[in-house]
This record gives structure tokens, sequence and C-alpha cells, in this order.
């Protein structure tokens, strides 16, 4: 197909298909059929799930355009402009669908009387302000709104950067939906579904924004460009996959749940992602390389095959979008529990785990999906890296290999083994997850070295635009990066964080809220990740600070440590008692005992991982003496100890002097 017929033919492809396959999936499922009470009416039932694949659609095409321009092309050149336009575009859609998706969820949910009133416009205000459900679609319209003006106003890589980061945030609210309509409140189901939304949304806007670029974009920056487009699409593809089995499991519970209403929609988009995977895998491996050769009429016969690709592969990403719409609105069949029965499933949607006996500590797992994601990509990637640098000859520290899988695979136990399962109910345990995050994690990641790695195994572009190793050296040297690495400030962080943390209100928030579990996790994991690099790491840094001014904040680090230990087991009160006091939990200590063993965990535990770091600091600094008496003895070899001999000659000068003065004063 000629691109520039494409172009004006893509996005029809992906709209029709979509819209079809909701219409005939909502009418298999039944999700738009009359309710026997309270039906709001065909507008509602028919016109929701049409605005909710719109928001998709969207939303998809405002994040996807801003991450492809961020990593594919170059800032100032047209072809960025119009990424950002297209964008802007999307998310003033977004915008309008976000709103109208609001207004119907909330004639779906109360099915109020239409009126001009000041009635209806109070009902409708409170639903959006006071019920979960609307506030999820107010704060995803402000959010769709504010993007929609940045993506106007800005052009820069600072700044487009920033949007792209508010742009995906602002996916995340919709994911609090399960696709049933219901919210969601299973951190399980969030994760999926936040990583599902996300992956998806960087892939069809990506693919949107190809198909309208390709008119304008220079014939010689194609290849290139769709190289790093097919490289983010791989990305996504996976993520997409892995979450999405990942949701379905807690849909579908039997192999014969497959054959209901609902399995048969999961199926047709099932079948839509694995047809656009394999359509992936072979214009990658096959098209891109030969639309990039110097015989013009083979590249041309690649390129005419490749946008026809790009166009089935449209629609069937239609199908899969519209699929998705109608299982939005498809009760699934294995549904939850309507009511939770015992204290610690009103509080944590999780029934109340058996007592933590020695071998659970080997047979627990409660895996949290981010979390996996982020260690088996760290793993991959780093391998990667090293696996490219030994290709070409260079080397690389195998311990340095071993230390950062090692990190990677403790990340994955603490978030997703018997720390995380029991973390709600034993804040004993929540506290040796926090040490092991904050102290323990970081002392295997930093001698890793994963910037360095980075740095070295990422090719280096030359055509103005920014990849991974752009990015990275951006971020290295950008005046936030300054601050937050200095070691005074990355120890202030550290420290104050505790205190902050505990004593406080956020730490309720990440009990009651996932998301503010996700926020613990990452800041606690990356302030002390800053922290250890500051001090120990050979990663790039602004500034290093020197070795004995390193053990003097060490020193500080650890009294600091020790008085927060103190002072949580002196606690005469239960800490978010409404929490840890209320789960009904009849083995193990009482939560005021548990209290003080949590206490005791980040006196006695947490300061295990800092005498370490000491160590390593005072084994660095005697290295770096030694290193230096090694120049010293090698710049004397040189020179045949020239400095030595005119030191003892100038010595030599005085002490004559001095003796002449002495027999003159005589």
């Amino acid at each position: 197909m000629n691109p520039r017929a494409l172009r004006a033919a893509g996005p029809a492809i992906l709209i029709v298909a979509a819209a079809l396959t909701t219409i005939a999936a909502l009418a298999y499922g039944g999700a738009a059929d009359p309710l026997a009470t309270g039906d709001p009416g065909p507008f509602v039932r028919w016109g929701l799930p049409m605005a909710k694949l719109l928001v998709n659609v969207s939303a998809a095409v405002m994040a996807g355009s801003l991450v492809l321009a961020l990593f594919a092309l170059k800032a100032g050149d047209r072809e960025f402009d119009g990424a950002l336009d297209v964008s802007s575009i999307g998310a003033a859609v977004f915008t309008v669908a976000s709103g109208a998706v609001g207004f119907l969820t909330f004639l779906d949910s109360f099915n109020p009387e239409l009126s001009a009133g000041p009635e209806f416009g109070a009902q409708l205000g409170r639903f959006l302000t006071e019920v979960e459900l609307g506030r999820t679609w107010l704060m995803t319209m402000i959010a769709a709104a504010v993007v929609t003006i940045l993506t106007f106003a800005v052009r820069s890589w600072t700044a487009t950067l920033l949007t792209a980061i508010l742009a995906l945030v602002s996916l995340i609210p919709m994911a609090t939906q399960g696709h049933s309509g219901e919210l969601a409140s299973h951190d399980a189901t969030v994760t999926a579904l936040s990583l599902h939304v996300v992956g998806a949304a960087v892939w069809l806007g990506g693919l949107v924004l190809l198909v309208v670029l390709r008119p304008v974009l220079d014939a010689r920056r194609v290849p290139d460009v769709l190289r790093r487009y097919s490289s983010i699409a791989l990305v996504a593809f996976v993520v997409v996959a892995l979450s999405g089995f990942a949701r379905t499991l807690s849909a579908i519970s039997a192999w014969e749940q497959l054959a209901t209403p609902y399995g048969g929609i999961l199926c047709l988009k099932v079948a839509a992602l694995v047809l656009m995977g394999l359509l992936g895998a072979w214009y990658r491996r096959l098209l891109i390389g030969r639309i990039d050769s110097a015989n013009a009429a083979r590249a041309a016969k690649a390129g005419r095959a490749f946008w026809t690709l790009i166009a089935v592969e449209l629609a069937f990403m239609g199908i899969a979008s519209g699929a998705a719409a109608a299982l939005a609105r498809t009760p699934p069949p294995a549904t939850e529990t309507p009511y939770s029965s015992t204290p610690a499933e009103v509080l944590t949607d999780e029934p109340l785990p058996p007592e933590l006996t020695f071998d659970r500590w080997f047979t627990t797992w409660d895996v949290d999906l981010l979390w996996a994601f982020v260690a088996a990509a760290g793993i991959v990637f780093y391998l990667a890296g090293v696996i490219r640098m030994r290709r070409r000859g260079d080397r690389w520290p195998v311990y340095r290999t071993v230390l950062w899988v090692l990190g990677m695979l403790t990340l994955f136990w603490v978030t997703s083994g018997p720390v995380n399962a029991y973390q709600d109910y034993l804040f004993s345990l929540h506290m040796l997850g926090h040490m092991l995050l904050t102290m323990g994690i970081p002392l295997l990641l930093v001698p890793g070295a994963p910037i360095t790695l980075a740095l070295r195994a990422i090719e280096k572009r030359d055509d103005g635009t920014r990849g991974g190793r752009e990015w990275i050296m951006w971020a290295v040297h950008s005046p936030f990066a300054r601050v937050v690495t200095h070691p005074l400030v990355a120890a202030g962080i550290f420290v104050g964080s505790l205190w902050v943390f505990y004593f406080t209100d956020l730490f309720r928030w990440s009990l009651y809220d996932h998301l503010g579990h996700v926020w613990m996790v990452t800041h606690f994991l990356i302030s002390g990740f800053l922290f250890v690099m500051s001090l120990t790491g050979i990663d790039p840094l602004p500034y290093r600070m020197p070795y004995p001014g390193r053990l003097v904040t060490l020193i500080a680090v650890m009294a600091m440590h020790a008085f927060f230990g103190v002072a949580m087991m002196m606690q005469s009160g239960l800490m978010v008692a409404e929490w840890f006091g209320a789960m009904g939990r009849t083995w193990g200590p009482t939560p005021m005992e548990d209290q003080y063993i949590g206490g005791g965990v980040a006196w006695s535990i947490g300061e295990i991982p800092t005498l370490i770091t000491a160590i390593v600091v005072a084994v660095q600094w005697s290295r770096s003496d030694e290193r230096q008496q090694r120049r010293s003895d090698r710049h004397a070899d040189r020179t045949d100890d020239a400095e030595l001999e005119a030191y003892n000659a100038r010595l030599a000068r005085i002490a004559e002097r001095d003796e002449a003065a002495d027999k003159a004063a005589r």
C-alpha cells in the first residue's frame, strides 16, 4: 500500500475494525442487553463501551506518539513537531472521551433522571468528587487536558520527556477498573491492568504515528525509525502478553470457562495479539533490512509489502481494541466473593495467611507483577549488554554480573516472596523488607555498575536523535542528578525518609493504597541505591566526596539509623493501629510485640549493610592510596628518580646556605 494512501486509510481501518468488533462482541456477550431493573437505556448501554473504545485509542495515540518521538526522532525537526501535533490531537480527543465516559458511567451507575435542574448537577458533582469511580474519570480528564496544552506548547527534549511521563501516568487511573466495570481493588489485578494499558498504548500509538508521519519522513531515515519502533514494540508486546495473561487468570479459573461469552471475546483478543506479534517478528526480521537495501527496486518492493502489513496490523489492533472495550462491559465467569467475611479480608481483600513457619519462608509466593517485570528486565538487559561487549572483544568482570543478578533475584524475592505475602500482617516483616530494599539490595546492585555497562554497550547515535545511551548521559549530567547524587544529599534522603515515612500518613497510604505501596518500594530502592552509589559506586557521578568525608558520613548515618530503630522499639502505641491491630491474627507475636521486633530489625539487622558499606569504603580508600603510590613509583622509574634527586639537591643547598650563615654569624 502506498504510504500516502495509508496515512488517510490507516486510522480509518483502525477505528472501523475496532467499532465493528465492539458492536459484535457486545451483541455476542449480551453486555448491551436491557437490564431487568434500573436499565439506563440503549444510549448508555451502547454508548458507554463505544466511548471507552475512543478513550483507549486516543490515549494510545497521545502516549505512544510521545514515546516514539523521544526515542526515534530529533527535537526541532519537522517530524518531531509533527509527532507532538499528533499527540496533542490524541490528548484532546482523550479529554473529551474521558468526560463522556465519566458522564455515561454516572448514568449507568445511578440511572438518574436527566434534567437541567440543579439537583441533577449536584448529583453529578458528588459522583465526580466523592465516589471513587467518578474521581477516577475526573482525574483522567484533567490529566488529559493538561497533556493537550503541553503538547501544543513544548518542543524541547526535556519538556517533551516530562509531558510523556505525565501522559503515561494519566493512563493509570483507568487501570484501577476491572474488565467487569467495577473498581478492582485486588493489587495483582491493578498492576496487571496498569502494565497492560501502558504497553498497549505505546505499541498502538507508535504505529499510528508511523503511518501519519511516513509521507513527510526523509526516506533515508525510514529504516532507522522503523528499527527503533520495532524495538519499542517488541518490549511492549512482551509486557502486554504477560500482563494480559496475569489478568486473565483472575477472570478465567478453568478451561471450560473459555466457552462462555467472556471467554470467547477474550480468545478473539488473544488471537489478534498473537497475529500482531507474528507480523511484527516478520517485518522486523525480513522487511526492514530490505527497505534499507542499496537495490532501489528491492527496497521499493519491500516498502510496499511493509506498509501493507502495517495496514493489516492496524486492523488486528482495531479488533483487539474493540474486544477490550467489550470485555470492560462483559461480566467474567469467575466472579469474586461479593463481600469480605473477616477483618483481614476487609482491609487487604485477601484472606489471612497461615502462620509463618520455617518452611513457608521458602514456599510462599505472592508475585507482584510490576517488580517481577523489573527484575526480569534488569537481568535480561544487563546480560544482553555483557554479551554485546564480549562479542566485540571487550571485557566485563564476572563478579559484577553475578552481583547484579543476585541483586535482581533478591528484589524479586522481597517483592514477590514471603516478605510481600506477610508484610501487611506483620510489621516486623514489613520492616525486614524495607531494610533489604533500602540497604541490602543496593549493596548487590551498585557493584554491578549498570550505568557504566549501559554507556559502554549501547551504540552511540550520530544523527541527533536520542537513544538509551544519550538519555542516560543526559540523566547523569542533569542538574537534578548533581543534587540528589551528592553524598550529603543522598545521605539526608536516605535517613530522613525513615522518619518522614513512618511518622506521617505516608505509611498509612502505603498500606491502604497499592499505588502507595508501589511508591514506597520505588522510593526506598532508589534512595538506597543513590546513597550506596555516592559512596562506593564506580558509575559516573558529578561529584565524588573524599574518602575521609565518606567515612564520616557513614558514621553519622549509622548513628541516626540506630536511633531510629531504638525510637521504634520505644513506641508505647501501635503504629497504624486500625490496620495491624485489627487483622484478627491469632498466631505469632501480638501486634505490639511484633512492632518491637520490627524496631529491633531496623536497629540490628539494618546496621549490617551500613557496616559492610563502611568496610568497602575503607578498602577502596586503601586501594586508592596503593594505586597512587604505584603511579608515583612508575613515574620515578621513568625519570630515574629525577624528582627525588632534585629534592635532595635542594636540601643540600639549603644546608650549605645555613652552614655559611652560621660561620658568618661567628
